[in-house]
């Protein structure tokens, strides 16, 4: 299973957008996270990272070949579902996970912290990216009133490989409906709630998200 894991988190590429910021995503790294790793373990909190994807049933992901001089043909399942995830990881390979038709906006994402929250007796401290949904003003009244048992802090912009999570997509993206298409009648997110709940009934892979080079800043928390 080892080399299964690798050979995704190898073929893994992270885009660089050109607005990136190096030197903040140094700071990032360098005293940022440890200063907010240094108080949740102050605080007995956990820390988790969040992210959404959307999947398409006609979606094709990886590689295919063809002939010297004969052009490669990929042929996609003919079904045309999707559907949204969204879901938070952390390093200890806690994780948890909802589906959802359409896409996140504040309202909903209020709901989905309040199922991630539902029976959580650690103080939490999420990391999200700067989506407009995750800085909405219901969200903001929300946050407030767990009274400090729910904090968010936001990712810096354009660097989606410092976040965890996203290896979860991709992982998911190219073991899932890309490898074995829906059958005839078999609903997508049925088919997504299974993968991650696989995912998440396994600790060692959950971990291994966070051994990709561009996460190795995160310690064991």
């Amino acid at each position: 299973m080892g080399v299964v894991i690798f050979e995704w988190l190898a073929s893994w590429a992270s885009r660089r957008a050109y607005q990136r910021d190096p030197e903040a995503i140094e700071r990032w790294q360098r005293d940022t996270f440890p200063a907010l790793a240094r108080q949740s373990r102050a605080e007995g909190a956990e820390i988790y990272f969040w992210d959404e994807s959307g999947f398409r049933a006609d979606a094709v992901q990886g590689k295919t070949w063809a002939l010297r001089g004969t052009t490669p043909v990929v042929f996609r399942p003919g079904q045309r579902q999707s559907t949204s995830a969204a879901s938070a990881v952390n390093a200890k390979g806690a994780f948890w996970f909802a589906t959802y038709p359409g896409v996140l906006n504040g309202e909903l994402f209020v709901e989905l912290l309040k199922q991630l929250m539902h029976r959580r007796k650690k103080p939490l401290h999420l990391i999200v990216d700067g989506l407009p949904a995750h800085k909405k003003a219901v969200v903001k009244t929300y946050v407030a009133g767990t009274e400090g048992r729910l904090t968010l802090h936001f990712l810096l912009g354009y660097a989606p490989d410092l976040n965890p999570d996203e290896l979860v997509w991709s992982y998911a993206k190219r073991t899932g409906v890309a490898r074995r298409p829906l059958k005839t009648g078999e609903n997508l997110q049925a088919r997504v709630h299974e993968q991650l709940q696989n995912i998440g009934n396994n600790a060692t892979l959950v971990r291994s998200f966070f051994r990709h080079p561009s996460v190795a800043y995160i310690s064991d928390l």
